[in-house]
């Protein structure tokens, strides 16, 4: 039976409090949140992140799809006090773009990529194949643009900042500059865990009473 651990919004909070000093030092001058577990977080960044006198960080959103929920076939019967019947969500092979990024909107109203530091926020990093497909298109899409405008000798830097790394091994990797710059954080690093998020529960007081009860408050 794989385990499972039930996460409060007051740690998720937290997470983010804890990470948002590291993350200043990137200096972001955007927010692309990967839906839909990337929003809360980024959300709750842009608070952290804040500088006094200055202006909020603009928040943009992908919508990336990877994970489906199978029913777990050892654990059929087994009831979930949070959803009911017990599933266990199974990483799929394929990243479907439900939603992305209207690169000329975002030029025209001044919150162009090119030239910026962009944190990238997700809630997990599970198999890497979600966050390397929306750094890879990402990456394309700023290029592309920047040479459709002139702008290539403007450099462009992502940071990627999750909730939780599954310390498990990847189906896909993240740019080696990325990495050995530092510009990878994850709040946590985890055993392969299945983790359930506030946000995905439908009786939001059992998820914050398991939540407590393992300690993630």
């Amino acid at each position: 039976m794989v385990e499972k651990v039930y996460i409060s919004y007051n740690y998720v909070h937290k997470l983010c409090q804890r990470s948002a000093e590291e993350i200043k030092k990137f200096k972001p001058d955007l927010i692309v949140a990967i839906g839909g577990g990337g929003f809360i977080p980024a959300r709750i960044l842009r608070t952290f992140l804040k500088e006094p006198g200055a202006k909020n960080i603009p928040i943009q959103a992908i919508g990336l799809s990877l994970y489906e929920d199978y029913v777990s076939h050892a654990d059929e019967h087994e009831e979930d006090p949070v959803e009911g019947i017990a599933k266990a969500e199974e990483a799929g092979v394929e990243v479907v773009r439900t939603q992305w990024l209207d690169f000329n909107t975002l030029e025209s109203h001044a919150l162009s990529l090119i030239g910026k530091n962009i944190l990238v926020v997700d809630e997990v990093d599970d198999t890497r194949t979600t966050l390397h497909y929306a750094i890879s298109e990402l990456e394309k899409d700023v290029h592309e643009q920047a040479v459709k405008l002139g702008r290539q000798d403007e450099v462009t830097n992502f940071f990627v900042f999750v909730l939780h790394n599954k310390d498990k091994p990847k189906r896909a990797q993240l740019p080696d500059k990325l990495i050995n710059q530092g510009r990878y954080l994850a709040a946590e690093t985890v055993p392969d865990l299945w983790i359930a998020y506030p946000w995905e529960s439908t009786d939001i007081d059992l998820q914050t009473k398991l939540a407590v009860e393992q300690g993630h408050i």
